[in-house]
């Protein structure tokens, strides 16, 4: 069976984002020190910076900002879709009867 995939608490990515960015502690150092990726430490100061509400919703969830992005892509997608159904439609229909 695979590894499971370790789940770290909000004041944890917290508190780690705050020791890089206002202790000024190097992210690799810090990653030896707590047993996280450079990579993970990384994402989760850059999430941090991008200035959302809540960086870190935890267990899945998106944020607000990322929900209504894939609501939108979805129905964008839809009204994609049908416009060319629509398109399609009207050639059809539009070619004289043989």
């Amino acid at each position: 069976m695979g590894k499971q995939r370790r789940q770290f608490t909000k004041e944890f990515k917290v508190e780690a984002v705050r020791l890089i960015v206002e202790e000024g502690r190097r992210i690799s150092e810090l990653s030896r020190e707590l047993g996280v990726g450079e990579s993970l430490l990384g994402r989760w100061k850059k999430k941090s910076e991008e200035g959302k509400i809540d960086p870190f919703p935890g267990k899945g969830r998106l944020s607000p900002e990322d929900d209504e992005l894939r609501r939108l892509r979805r129905e964008n997608k839809r009204l994609r879709l049908e416009h060319e159904i629509l398109k399609k439609a009207v050639a059809i229909f539009s070619e004289e009867p043989q």
